[in-house]
């Protein structure tokens, strides 16, 4: 049994090396790649891979979506500095201070839909500054 485990296990030096150079990639080289092979060979990655994945999940996306450059910004909790994580989402959001309080009590809450990179990178930075925690989907 083992040695079909092995034999299972073994590559060709050819993949070997493709496989290295794929898992060296960086985002933008991966992006570059992947419409590469869409748009010369009309390969499109699988629903899985993690560039389409956010495009697949809405059942219509366009290029900028698998390509990510919008985000969620999802607050996933608020540490122990609530206050704080309430007026950053107020100021965010444009909020009431009620309505900010029920977002942060109501976590994981949605506070800003299809942003672009930057800023839910601002967005993430100022919450966890403030000391809630953030996900970008």
């Amino acid at each position: 049994m083992s040695e079909e485990a092995t034999a299972v296990a073994e590559y060709s030096a050819e993949t070997k090396e493709m496989g290295d150079k794929i898992a060296e990639l960086t985002l933008k080289q991966a992006k570059e790649l992947s419409d590469y092979l869409k748009d010369e060979h009309g390969i499109e990655p699988a629903a899985g891979g993690g560039v389409v994945m956010a495009a697949a999940g809405d059942g219509g996306g366009g290029e900028a979506e698998a390509v990510k450059t919008e985000f969620d910004v999802v607050l996933t909790g608020f540490g122990d500095k609530k206050l704080n994580v309430v007026k950053a989402v107020k100021n965010l959001t444009g909020a009431s201070l009620m309505e900010a309080k029920k977002m942060v009590d109501g976590a994981p809450a949605t506070l800003k839909e299809a942003v672009p990179t930057e800023e839910a990178e601002k967005i993430k930075a100022e919450i966890e500054e403030a000391g809630g925690s953030v996900e970008l989907k």
